[in-house]
């Protein structure tokens, strides 16, 4: 197909949604996403795309699967999701496949979709709504935030409320226990890990436990092995689905010099960690168990 035909596809189904759209918002609203833009939504979206795995899971939470007509790769929760057709990856979804479902309104995470996927949109008419789900707070806010987009504020005040317990209850048990020194490898060459400000090392903390970066400014900092073995954690932190073990990391050279690899000091959560929507508070209570399984229930 040429690319003057291609475009000329592309303003066809543009103007065709902009039509939809102009049914759907007769009673329109004006809502701040979490980058601070007024977006023009219509008062109950029927047809939304969701181009993250997280916000996925957030609108299933708020009772609003129904209105998903479109995902991204990698979903996996909550399991009704994956039968929803997939536009693409988080950062090179397909314009023409998002256009072509007529959605009414798109989420998309602010810290990962290109701007330029936002203005393509926006020009053929599509509203683009941003959150930005940077810690345990930040899933709250981003709750809240796609609550308000969604016109179900009140679900949204309910979940979050629900999490806040969940949240509460892990941080009261754990509260005076050991604080296990904790090394959580997200990729090993180069090695990457969780810094400061993300999600993840929050995660940790809230389980009773401490990332060994949690001092690093970035949020997902490369390091050398020598800083891991000279900072010497008490455990490691790995994902059940990447399929790394402590045996594997026996057979390696200086990761075999780590104290905790050679006690085979190790614990396992699954994917659901790096998701920051309330599937996360699954990992987190999972977490607090395994680094204080005396206080499990």
């Amino acid at each position: 197909m040429s690319a003057t035909r291609h475009n000329i596809r592309l303003l066809f189904l543009g103007l065709l949604t902009f039509v939809l759209l102009a049914a759907n918002c007769w009673g329109a609203r004006v809502v701040r996403d979490d980058l601070g833009r007024q977006v023009i939504l219509p008062d109950t979206p029927h047809r939304v795309v969701c181009l993250a795995p997280s916000i996925t899971d957030t609108v299933y939470s708020l009772g609003a699967g129904d209105t998903v007509v479109a995902i991204t790769n990698f979903t996996k929760y909550p399991a009704a999701a994956e039968t929803k057709p997939s536009v693409g990856g988080i950062t090179n979804p397909s314009i023409e496949v998002i256009i072509a479902l007529h959605p009414d309104l798109v989420f998309a995470l602010g810290q990962l979709s290109p701007n330029d996927v936002a203005r393509r949109l926006e020009t053929l008419g599509v509203a683009i709504f941003f959150v930005l789900p940077r810690g345990i707070r930040g899933i709250y806010s981003s709750i809240e935030s796609l609550g308000r987009a969604l016109n179900r504020t009140p679900a949204a005040n309910e979940l979050v409320a629900r999490l806040q317990r969940r949240e509460m209850a892990v941080r009261a048990r754990v509260a005076g226990q050991p604080v296990p020194r904790i090394f959580f490898p997200v990729w090993l060459e180069p090695v990457i890990t969780a810094g400061r400000n993300a999600f993840i090392t929050e995660l940790i903390a809230a389980a009773g436990g401490k990332s060994i970066t949690d001092d690093l400014a970035q949020d997902w900092p490369q390091i050398s092995l020598e800083t891991v073995v000279a900072r010497q954690p008490e455990g490691l932190l790995l994902i059940r689905e990447s399929q790394l073990t402590i045996a594997d990391l026996k057979t390696k050279a200086v990761w075999k010099d780590l104290k905790c690899v050679q006690q085979g000091k190790v614990f396992y959560v699954d994917d659901r960690i790096n998701s920051p929507s309330p599937v996360a508070f699954d990992a987190l209570e999972e977490l607090a168990n395994q680094f204080h399984p005396q206080g499990s229930h």
